[in-house]
């Protein structure tokens, strides 16, 4: 079991390295929640005097992780008051109501759009499990249970918590998932990013930074997402508590990566919608490219290798079919304009 905050860039340990558990907790403690991989998907546990809160909390399986650094640091789960999710992606947000129930004083904040799913969480579950089957789905993720609406509150765009000497504010970051937001923490400095600054697993950061955006299904729009990146740049922040995977301090030498990768995924997206790839087919059109492309990024920096591939087989899968996704639908939103050119006006 890993914790300790990455960061990139370290001249001591090349680009990253792990602290232990005896760090100052004015500083979030990265949490490695072993999803899927080691150093894959982390949680963040952020500490006031008596008072704890945890940002992400991946899945059912990863709750008795949280709990061990919890109290490790010296807390005990009735002290956690509150437990954030950036958003309702599972690996995010799956574990949320096991976590509650350990935590009887907590209060779960969320997007409104995430709350809805969190207080029922049925079509979130049934969606799931038709794209990976009941086994993979409890093998991923574990149970999850409908919350209390008493249990839910909702934070709006650019509201700030106080919390201890902290003030979380907390921004709506779309691109990713329109249900996203991120939180800045004033006392580190730090913003909690989710999945709106992208990828940057560790084992890649070798040669140097290596981060990359992620486009997932559904809701992947390259405008929106490099609007957030801004948001993030604009925050102030001087670095970042990423969720795949760790602390990083180089937030304009990463957002100029990402925006690079964003202008490609912006001009697959286009030839997407203007081919003539249909169905499953558009998905391996988008697919074929997406790995041209990160070959070609891999071998410039050195890093095109089995074990890369390897770890980023899922993600490059997901964005090849985040991208079809909303080629298919906007084809979909252009035929019906043709049809009805009045329906945008009406509606």
């Amino acid at each position: 079991m890993s914790f300790g905050p990455f960061r990139f860039g370290s001249p001591a340990q090349k680009h990253y390295i792990e602290l232990s558990m005896n760090l100052p907790m004015t500083l979030p403690l990265t949490i490695d929640c072993n999803y899927v991989l080691p150093q894959f998907a982390a949680a963040y546990l952020v500490a006031e005097q008596e008072r704890a809160l945890f940002v992400e909390n991946n899945t059912a399986h990863a709750t008795p992780r949280l709990l061990r650094a919890l109290k490790e640091k010296g807390f005990a789960p009735e002290q956690v008051e509150y437990l954030i999710v950036t958003h309702i992606h599972l690996d995010h947000a799956g574990g949320t109501s096991k976590l509650l129930s350990a935590c009887p004083n907590a209060t779960v904040l969320a997007h409104p759009r995430a709350a809805t799913h969190l207080i029922d969480p049925t079509r979130l579950i049934k969606s799931a499990k038709q794209v990976y089957g009941d086994a993979a789905f409890d093998t991923l993720y574990g149970e999850i249970l409908p919350i209390d609406a008493a249990r839910v509150r909702i934070m709006g765009d650019q509201e700030v918590l106080k919390f201890g000497a902290r003030s979380l504010k907390f921004i709506y970051t779309r691109g990713h998932a329109n249900h996203h937001f991120c939180i800045h923490d004033s006392e580190s400095n730090g913003i909690f990013t989710g999945d709106s600054f992208g990828l940057a697993y560790p084992l890649l950061q070798r040669n140097g930074l290596f981060i990359f955006p992620t486009t997932s299904p559904t809701d992947f729009d390259p405008l929106e997402a490099k609007l957030s990146i801004q948001k993030i740049l604009d925050s102030g922040a001087k670095q970042a508590f990423l969720t795949h995977y760790g602390v990083l301090p180089d937030l304009q030498n990463a957002a100029n990566q990402l925006l690079r990768h964003l202008d490609f995924s912006e001009k697959l997206l286009e030839a997407a919608i203007q081919s003539a790839e249909q169905d499953s087919a558009l998905d391996e059109w988008c697919l074929k490219r997406l790995k041209q492309y990160f070959q070609e990024t891999l071998s410039r920096q050195g890093l095109d290798t089995a074990e890369a591939w390897a770890l980023l087989k899922m993600d490059i899968e997901l964005n090849a079919a985040g991208i079809a996704h909303v080629a298919r639908k906007r084809r979909q939103n252009f035929l019906r304009l043709r049809q009805n050119p009045l329906t945008k006006s009406q509606t």
